[in-house]
């Protein structure tokens, strides 16, 4: 792990993200540039892909075109959640709007709403809290050291008509703390509920994403949040009535010779990777988790029937490969990162949110579907 001040990113031929981060610059925000000519390598594990599945872009959920009237030309992430009044946020991270990236008013987390839940016609057309961009939830974006503090999320969804928001604070991939809130008003404000010290588990609960069960449970898996650390993968288990309080969660681990619940720890589920970002959903009677896998670079996915169920034997599904600006096509995607599952979507027509940056003007969400998924 390297806490250089400065120094090129090898795949891009720019700025490193750590480093324009720890300058204090803001170019690089969010969930970062990578792999803008990272080849398309393929893994040599026996459950990794043996090829992509068919992806097409359908349109950029954001930009200066779509979300600039807004105040919010610059953003990543955008996780998407259906409101209870069927509305769909899109929970996003570091947000400018300036007329580049780092440039202007630094928002983190930022809502932007789409006035339609159906998929084929997403399109943002309204911003929480009013016509131009705030962040959901305070973040002063303190010096911290070379660096600064923001709030960037790791999840949103909704339980039993609540919405509730999972954020990880301090400098970016130097998680201090982790926080958790609660919305009643479709995401228009914000109740703090409760929070976790980032090094809990070896950091390995930093990162997090819940499946909401038709069972009564949340099912929660977690990764320490930086793509430079290897990390393992815990699953732990909640009440839904019992979400905001941290002793409630569950760990599953090995002990004794078999796996259960309520371990003396937690045990890792899936080895140890670079992990990106995670999204966990209960769909269709299964599961889904899809990642930013950092080795080799792509948005993956894998389709399983239970929480417990074995992930070092399930198929890896690659949905985004990294491309080159100007050359993207179909699964080809310059610089990758995020990969949400949009809620509605089913295994026949899957649909997601990438993220893009590669440069101070082309920082985005987008919206694409994904055929094939297994």
């Amino acid at each position: 792990m390297t806490h250089a001040t400065g120094g090129n990113d090898a795949t891009t031929g720019g700025p490193s993200r750590r480093g324009l981060l720890k300058l204090g610059l803001g170019v690089t925000l969010g969930a970062g540039a990578i792999g803008a000519r990272t080849p398309a390598a393929i893994a040599n594990g026996p459950y990794d892909p043996p090829g992509p599945t068919i992806a097409v872009k359908l349109k950029n959920l954001s930009g200066p075109v779509e979300t600039g009237p807004l105040g919010a030309p610059w953003t990543d992430l955008g996780i998407p959640v259906r409101c209870p009044d069927g509305t769909m946020l899109f929970v996003c991270g570091d947000t400018f709007d300036g007329d580049r990236v780092g440039t202007g008013q630094w928002n983190a987390p930022v809502g932007l709403r789409s006035g339609s839940a159906d998929l084929d016609n997403l399109r943002i057309d309204g911003i929480v809290r009013g016509d131009h961009g705030t962040s959901l939830v305070e973040e002063p974006h303190n010096p911290v050291g070379e660096g600064f503090t923001t709030a960037i999320p790791s999840d949103a969804f909704v339980v039993d008509g609540m919405m509730y928001l999972h954020l990880m604070r301090g400098v970016i991939y130097e998680t201090h703390h982790t926080d958790f809130w609660r919305s009643t008003d479709n995401g228009r404000s914000w109740e703090y509920l409760c929070q976790w010290p980032g090094d809990l588990h070896g950091g390995q609960f930093q990162q997090k994403s819940y499946a909401v069960a038709d069972d009564g449970y949340c099912y929660v898996l977690s990764t320490v949040f930086n793509r430079e650390v290897e990390s393992g993968m815990l699953l732990h288990r909640v009440r839904k009535e019992s979400l905001g309080e941290p002793a409630a969660y569950e760990p599953w681990g090995y002990a004794d010779g078999a796996w259960r619940w309520n371990a003396p720890a937690p045990t890792t589920v899936f080895g140890t990777r670079k992990w990106g970002e995670l999204c966990f959903r209960a769909m269709d009677g299964k599961y889904v988790l899809t990642w930013l896998n950092m080795d080799p670079l792509s948005i993956r996915a894998m389709v399983f029937p239970l929480p417990t169920s074995d992930l070092t034997r399930t198929l890896e599904q690659a949905m985004i490969l990294p491309g080159t600006p100007g050359q993207e096509v179909g699964n080809l995607v310059a610089s990758p990162y995020g990969g949400f599952v949009v809620p509605g979507s089913t295994f026949g027509n899957f649909h997601i949110v990438v993220s893009q940056w590669y440069d101070p003007t082309n920082y985005r969400i987008m919206q694409y579907r994904i055929g094939l998924l297994s």
